[in-house]
């Protein structure tokens, strides 16, 4: 979460990290006894020493979706029509092209950056700026990629289970991937503070907007909605890590790689639901 720039001048910078440090320590859930084998495999399991932290982070990112953007998103879905919500996609989508290049090319993946890259060259201009799908239309399919997966790949361990205020469900190995994706994006450089905000911003829109009922059904239904996402969150990270190959020594039934894209799919998902 960015920090006010007038905050900053009143803190010193050194202490911003040590600041997260601390919450992050008073956060830790305690480990259960030794002697307790079951509760502590279960604990090694859920890797998320973290929690009460984690809770708190999830229920302020809630208060926000349920003050802001599921407001916004409910009128965006009832006032603009389908096929406008697409070009909306279809243009934020296409923005992420360099980034999905750099770490085709970071993972030594040469056939998929030439398809990243001629997909961007394609919908950028033929496809008006992105917002018609032109090289999905000539077979050129779409993939995705991030620095979070380049670490995956270079095999850095994603580290506890970590929610991050906004950006939501995360590890220490994303939140550096997200920042990452963040200095490596050519428009982060090319472009003024006001349209960084907007494309944020509608990007939050468009990705609530693709998922609306599927959240709101599994918060409600939910025994624990925590869980759930956390769950939901390191099963698309793996599935996103192998590209959809299911492993090759333990498969694992129920993989999202059949879940359809409006649910937590990679293009969208507000709880962005990761984990090697």
């Amino acid at each position: 979460m960015n920090v006010s720039s007038k905050f900053k001048r009143r803190v010193p910078g050194t202490l911003i990290p040590l600041a997260f440090a601390g919450l992050l320590l008073a956060g830790c859930a305690a480990a259960p006894p030794p002697e307790d084998k079951e509760a502590v495999a279960a604990f090694k399991e859920a890797n998320d020493p973290y929690e009460p932290f984690n809770r708190a982070m999830l229920d302020f990112n809630l208060a926000l979706d349920k003050a802001i953007l599921r407001p916004v998103t409910s009128v965006y879905l009832e006032v603009v029509p389908d096929p406008l919500q697409t070009n909306v996609h279809n243009f934020l989508q296409n923005l992420r092209g360099p980034v999905i290049f750099a770490n085709d090319l970071f993972q030594g993946e040469l056939d998929r950056a030439g398809t990243a890259l001629l997909r961007f060259t394609m919908n950028s201009t033929f496809g008006i700026l992105g917002i018609n799908d032109f090289a999905a239309e000539v077979g050129i399919e779409k993939h995705d990629e991030d620095f979070g997966q380049t670490l995956a790949i270079w095999e850095v361990e994603s580290g506890p289970y970590l929610v991050l205020p906004i950006f939501g469900p995360s590890s220490p190995r994303d939140g550096v991937g997200l920042l990452a994706d963040t200095l490596i994006d050519p428009f982060t450089w090319l472009t003024p503070l006001e349209y960084r905000i907007g494309r944020s911003f509608g990007t939050a829109v468009d990705k609530r907007a693709r998922n609306f009922d599927q959240i709101n059904d599994l918060e409600k239904n939910s025994l624990d909605f925590y869980s759930a996402v956390r769950s939901l969150y390191r099963q698309k990270r793996r599935d996103e890590i192998r590209n959809g190959a299911l492993p090759t020594n333990n498969p694992v039934p129920g993989s999202l790689s059949g879940v359809p894209d409006g649910k937590f799919g990679d293009q969208q998902s507000k709880v962005t639901p990761t984990e090697r």
